[in-house]
């Protein structure tokens, strides 16, 4: 019989601006033996993200950086293909974090067990992973908005902001989300349900953003920075507060940038004479205590039909880098995942 082959994605070189192709390398190794107590796993669904951009500068932050020849981190949806571990069968489904490759091992302590009679696989990498849990954990901790308060929310169309939009409708709140396009335009509004919406790359976008919030802004989700930031900020209400998950505006500046650092100075004096609150989180430092709340919540949402997601796949893992830079780009729409085995 035919050992299936196996790939994996590995930095090639310290990006330096703009992420390109040749910054990556696709690499045929060996398929990883399971000894006492592990298993194999198989990656049947990759999750793209940001946040991968970030670990690809050689700067220490809240993770250590992606080392050249590493191979690319990131959450996976993965079946068990070989077991020697007594707790995982053959077929399983896991949530893992395995990176950019096919084939991985576990020694099982690493993994989440996934149910996929109760909702599709892939679900567990957005709406019901991460993405889905930075949205709950920044709300409920940062944001706390409250019945006829104001969100708003960049990303909009994005896996995260579209579920920071529809937790606060949840919660009562009105929901203003930032994107552009026609097509993601009317999906945050019509689809998504979204009270207002406002395109940020419209000549009038701040007027659109004002008109969208007649009685300014009481939370606004951060997770791009930059001119969306520009247009926000004179609208804070007093006493408003900032969850900020992430800067993507930032992500390809070279490192060391000094540019935009004129914001600051304004951003301080609004900070001190509005009593604004910004927090910057990650996601884990919530999730030993709030993720089996999200998933019990986030579930009976999805299930009552009040809770929409849209995925962006693509197949095959040479996809996984093109799909990172259409990511950075906001020419992703959804979750933007990456099927790199069949079911």
């Amino acid at each position: 019989m035919t050992k299936p082959s196996n790939q994996q994605v590995v930095l090639a070189a310290r990006p330096n601006g703009d992420l390109q192709p040749s910054d990556f390398r696709l690499e045929e190794v060996a398929v990883p033996i399971p000894g006492e107590r592990e298993v194999l796993l198989e990656t049947i669904y990759l999750s793209i993200d940001p946040y991968m951009r970030w670990w690809m500068r050689a700067e220490i932050s809240y993770n250590d950086p992606i080392e050249i020849d590493q191979v690319i981190v990131g959450a996976t949806v993965s079946r068990v293909r070989e077991s020697r571990h007594p707790d995982w069968q053959v077929g399983a489904w896991a949530l893992a974090f395995s990176g950019w490759k096919r084939f991985a091992l576990s020694d099982g302590s690493d993994l989440r067990r996934l149910d996929p009679e109760l909702a599709p696989p892939s679900t567990a990498l957005g709406v019901l992973g991460m993405t889905g849990f930075t949205a709950y954990a920044g709300l409920r901790n940062i944001g706390k908005p409250k019945p006829g308060e104001t969100v708003v929310v960049a990303a909009a169309s994005g896996a995260v902001g579209s579920m920071v939009g529809q937790i606060a409708r949840l919660r009562g709140a009105r929901a203003v989300g930032i994107t552009t396009g026609a097509q993601k335009l009317a999906y945050v509004k019509d689809d998504l349900q979204f009270d207002a919406v406002a395109d940020y790359n419209a000549p009038d976008f701040a007027e659109q953003l004002a008109k969208a919030c007649p009685d300014g802004i009481d939370v606004y989700f951060e997770s791009v920075g930059g001119k969306i930031w520009d247009a926000v900020l004179p609208l804070l209400n007093t006493y408003a507060r900032v969850p900020v998950c992430g800067v993507i505006s930032q992500y390809e500046k070279p490192s060391g940038s000094q540019e935009n650092t004129d914001r600051l100075s304004n951003t301080m004096a609004q900070i001190m004479g509005k009593s604004l609150t910004l927090r910057g989180f990650i996601q884990t430092e919530y999730a030993e205590a709030q993720l089996a709340d999200f998933l019990e919540e986030a579930s009976q949402w999805m299930v009552d039909g009040k809770l929409g997601y849209r995925e962006q796949i693509t197949r095959g893992l040479h996809t996984a880098p093109l799909a990172l830079i259409d990511q950075l780009k906001g020419r992703n729409f959804g979750k933007t995942i990456v099927q790199v085995s069949e079911v």
